[in-house]
């Protein structure tokens, strides 16, 4: 390697094999420092590419990628460093290279870790890059929160967690979907513009007064009356769509009413079909499931606006399993997507007889259990689709089904980001955390944190006490 150019580069990244997973372009994202792939990672990667695993495709990714930035390198030049993409930055600002080391050939320079591990080859390949070029900043970046406290114990300077996809630092600073203006909103406005679109009343105000809305966002204010949608907004005005708590807690769908302004709000958003996607985020109990059923019911069979109701969650092991029981793909998925079927008797507890209005419900809205694993290769037209338990996707896994939707498709997204169930996975890496972030500016979308909805008083008195 080229000891000059690294100590001017005075930045040098390890990547753990677990990052290229998290994120196969991650090579690509540290600007103009240089990234150091060590041989191990490749073998890793040369592993766990034929697995039948979900884990697999991003691994062939990686390889591809690093195959695209190395192809016409020599071994001499792969040792050296080859130039990365510039990325469409511009010419003037300095490159990083990508460098392949070969750490089979390092001297094992830390006692008390297992030599065969991988782990410990990796940390013994940054510890001895640390050692060569004491002049520049070598960072060890993995996923791996055990071998961060293992390579620092081992005597690495700087060691980090990959965060280039995090969009937020701190899960309480996630987009809620409204925001309470304090005082009397009207009390503020000064000029307002009003219009009148059959019979929704559109009123422009100065965007002074909420600087940084979003597209769909709520207001609410102090007065308990007031309540508007952002419609639209420039640099100058926002459009708000008058709603008012009272219209809100009117809403009904199914037979289901909001029980305070937060279901109001998720209930607006579920009914309006130019909200293609709904994000509903909480914690478990407030309603995230049965307000989605309950709208969804309501739309295509009361008022005819979709043809069917695709239900899907993640399975076990990364939705990459969903058994090898006998049975058909709906029969596999029925225990894992019971909460729908629960919710559906509780709409219909006061039926005759539950269970029957439950399978004659299933039958006229055609509701459909599927699972993510053949969501690609299909597209899907003019449909609900209800994914459940979302916060144990990945981005990856969530990009898969949003473009799965076809012209006339609703996509329902709810979660709990307290309890995730995937061990790949944290509030911040969840694919929820990441589309709330990612689509709020995006006019057809709108997220609803229900955290202020009143569950019952177990549920509340647990969450707080055990």
């Amino acid at each position: 390697m080229d000891k000059d150019r690294l100590v001017k580069s005075s930045k040098m990244y390890v990547l753990d094999t677990n990052v290229l997973l998290h994120d196969p372009l991650a090579f690509l994202c540290f600007q103009e420092h240089d990234v150091v792939i060590p041989m191990t990672v490749l073998e890793e990667l040369d592993h766990i590419k034929d697995r039948k695993r979900d884990v697999s495709r991003d691994a062939r990714v990686a390889i591809r990628a690093l195959d695209e930035v190395l192809r016409d390198a020599t071994p001499e030049q792969m040792l050296k460093g080859v130039l990365l993409p510039d990325d469409k930055r511009s010419s003037e600002l300095p490159r990083g290279k990508l460098i392949i080391v070969n750490d089979h050939l390092f001297a094992d320079s830390i006692s008390g870790l297992p030599g065969n591990e991988n782990d410990h080859r990796i940390i013994n390949c940054a510890v001895y890059l640390q050692k060569q070029y004491s002049d520049a900043k070598v960072v060890l970046v993995t996923k791996d929160i055990n071998m961060r406290l293992k390579a620092k114990g081992a005597g690495l300077h700087y060691v980090e967690d990959y965060r280039t996809d995090q969009l937020i630092d701190d899960v309480a600073l996630l987009t809620s979907g409204y925001k309470k203006v304090p005082g009397d909103f009207w009390q503020q406005v000064g000029e307002c513009e009003t219009e009148q679109q059959g019979r929704d009343a559109l009123h422009h105000v100065s965007r002074e007064l909420v600087p940084d809305v979003f597209a769909n966002e709520y207001l609410l204010d102090e007065t308990g009356h007031f309540a508007a949608r952002v419609v639209q907004y420039d640099d100058t005005h926002i459009t708000l769509k008058d709603l008012g708590v009272e219209r809100l807690m009117s809403r009904n769908a199914w037979g289901v009413k909001p029980k305070n302004i937060y279901q109001g709000m998720a209930m607006d958003a579920l009914l309006d079909p130019d909200i293609e996607l709904v994000l509903l985020t909480g914690p478990a109990g407030c309603g995230k499931t049965i307000l989605a059923l309950a709208c969804a019911l309501e739309m295509i069979i009361e008022k005819g606006v979709y043809d069917k109701l695709i239900v899907t969650r993640n399975t076990p092991e990364i939705a990459e399993s969903i058994g090898f029981l006998p049975g058909t793909e709906e029969e596999k998925m029925a225990p894992w997507l019971a909460a729908i079927t629960d919710s559906l008797e509780v709409l219909h507890k006061g039926d005759e007889n539950p269970i029957s209005s439950r399978n004659y419900i299933m039958e006229k809205a055609n509701i459909q259990f599927k699972s993510v694993n053949f969501m690609r290769g299909r597209s899907i037209q003019n449909a609900v689709v209800l994914l459940d338990e979302s916060q144990n996707l990945t981005a990856s896994q969530l990009k898969t089904i949003i473009t799965r939707c076809g012209a006339g498709t609703k996509l329902i997204c709810s979660g709990n980001l307290a309890q995730i169930d995937s061990s790949y996975l944290t509030p911040l890496t969840s694919g929820l955390t990441y589309i709330v972030e990612r689509f709020k500016h995006f006019e057809g979308s709108a997220t609803i944190n229900l955290n202020g909805v009143v569950r019952s008083r177990l549920a509340s008195f647990a969450e707080e006490n055990l």
